[in-house]
């Protein structure tokens, strides 16, 4: 946690000490904001351009999916402005319709279509293939929860949490799983079925808003600046738009492996399911509020997958 600081703050200080920052910190308020807001258009339009020309129309809707799902993060963080805590029984419902709605979008737009186009590529071996990259992104989180310093849901069961430090962990745990969400959502769409993103894009967001609020309301409760708590809970978010990013462009150019990395995304999701969101829910003997819920999203995603499907 020390070195995090410490690079935080080194990073910090150098965009303090910068000409260009301290020609912008010394405008006008109204006239700061609008050249903040003209550099991030300008930024934007050059990279979202860039991505075009070097990839497609469907890389950049599919990146662009994956910021919004992203900052759903921070759609959720936003109650933290106004209440430093809620029941857990809210909380835990929230949860688990957040865990609802990731089993049916695994289940309906990330296996079953990878195991269509596994078939299609390799006659009667998709359900081997998608399994194989199933077992691939489980590993690939297991080993990401061993070697990188964090603390799970249950680990930090309300917004009286005893340590700064604790928290902090907890926010690079929901920082870590962002990412193989992100890079659901960039499979998806690099699959080429525009809906299917779309549905799996919805499911992300739904599934981030009460991750944001787990991020943000613990960090007013110790003292956090509420606009600060939420800006941080959506930075974990944006993790999500670099998965994608990855995810929409490797499928693109290589499509033999989207069985494979449908499986993985699947495999990544089901386990984040398993070791972090169900856990929590039925912390306490405080299941039964979330079981509902968790059949309710799952029924709201589902009704959405055939929808627009």
């Amino acid at each position: 946690m020390t070195n995090i600081q410490t690079i935080v703050n080194s990073i910090s200080s150098r965009v303090q000490s910068n000409p260009n920052y301290l020609k912008i910190i010394a405008m006008p308020a109204t006239q700061r904001w609008l050249t903040i807001a003209a550099l991030f258009i300008t930024f934007q339009a050059l990279f979202f351009g860039l991505l075009y020309l070097i990839f497609d129309e469907l890389v950049v809707i599919g990146f662009i999916a994956s910021i919004l799902a992203g900052l759903a993060t921070g759609l959720g963080a936003l109650p933290a402005i106004f209440f430093k805590d809620i029941s857990d029984k809210l909380f835990n419902s929230l949860l688990g319709a957040a865990a609802g709605v990731m089993l049916a979008a695994t289940a309906f737009s990330l296996l079953v279509p990878g195991i269509e186009y596994g078939n299609a590529l390799w006659p009667g071996k998709g359900l081997w293939i998608v399994s194989a990259g199933m077992i691939i992104g489980a590993l690939f989180l297991h080993f990401a929860d061993q070697h990188l310093p964090h603390l799970h849901f249950d680990s930090v069961p309300n917004a009286k949490h005893d340590s700064l430090q604790k928290i902090w962990l907890f926010i690079i745990a929901i920082t870590i799983h962002n990412f193989p969400e992100g890079m659901t959502v960039g499979v998806s769409f690099g699959s080429g079925d525009m809906n299917n993103g779309l549905v799996l894009a919805i499911a992300i967001a739904l599934q981030n808003i009460p991750e944001g609020l787990a991020v943000a309301l613990p960090l007013v409760g110790l003292g956090y600046n509420k606009w600060k708590a939420v800006g941080i809970a959506t930075l974990t978010g944006l993790v999500e738009p670099i998965g994608g990013l990855l995810g929409v462009t490797m499928v693109t150019i290589f499509s033999s492996i989207l069985p494979i990395a449908m499986g993985f995304a699947a495999g990544a999701m089901l386990f984040v399911i398993s070791e972090e969101i169900i856990p929590e829910t039925h912390a306490k003997g405080r299941s039964r509020h979330a079981t509902f819920s968790l059949m309710i999203g799952f029924i709201i995603m589902m009704a959405l997958d055939t929808l627009l499907t």
